[in-house]
């Protein structure tokens, strides 16, 4: 079978990527060899390496593609007062908490701790791309808040602690598959009830008014 030129990688690559996560899933990360992901995509492994140099590139890729939905616009943010600033947080913890619920996202979680001992590079890449990031963010926004005044606290333990009151022990329970995925008018409400539970926590800055 001939490699696709690159204009026609596209259909071969998404088949790719969807038959690597049902195979990480299904197998594990260390226990899925490439000739089994090319199988299940009808592709050749020519055109496997064509598309990824390796099976972690296939990982990286399956990993970014979630992560990348769960990217805040931070140029959008409103922070010239308190309601603007809870608005804020609302639109940040809504994408999340819809998203990390997502059956296939809660797959990669666990396919991370699962992996930790045997392809450490799993969790390590889950970090960078997805967990990092949603925290790097967050920090930002209280960054920006605590420099206009709208927050009085150390950026980085705010947002440690609007994650915390955001996430709970949720997260547990879908990794335990205890607890069942929230549909769109509970997860409004759950990112509504820590953002005004935060800025009862957080005042403004001493002469700031909200």
């Amino acid at each position: 079978m001939q490699v696709p030129a690159p204009e026609a990688q596209g259909p071969v690559r998404a088949r790719l990527l969807k038959a690597a996560f049902a195979a990480f899933r299904e197998r594990g990360f260390a226990e899925t060899f490439t000739l089994e992901i090319a199988a299940r995509a009808r592709a050749s492994k020519r055109e496997l390496h064509a598309c990824f140099g390796s099976k972690q590139d296939m990982l990286v890729a399956c990993i970014r593609e979630r992560a990348g939905r769960l990217k805040l616009p931070l140029d959008r943010l409103e922070l010239c007062d308190r309601v603007g600033l809870r608005r804020t947080l609302v639109a940040f913890a809504t994408p999340l908490l819809r998203e990390v619920s997502d059956p296939n996202v809660v797959a990669v979680f666990r396919l991370a701790i699962m992996e930790t001992v045997r392809a450490p590079e799993v969790a390590q890449t889950l970090n960078d791309l997805a967990i990092a990031t949603s925290r790097a963010a967050l920090r930002d926004i209280m960054r920006r808040a605590n420099l206009a005044g709208l927050l009085a606290g150390e950026p980085a333990e705010m947002a440690e602690h609007f994650f915390g009151l955001l996430w709970g022990s949720r997260l547990l329970g879908l990794l335990l598959d205890i607890n069942e995925r929230a549909g769109a008018s509970e997860i409004a409400a759950r990112a509504e009830k820590p953002a005004s539970a935060f800025l009862l926590v957080y005042p403004a800055a001493p002469g700031r008014r909200s």
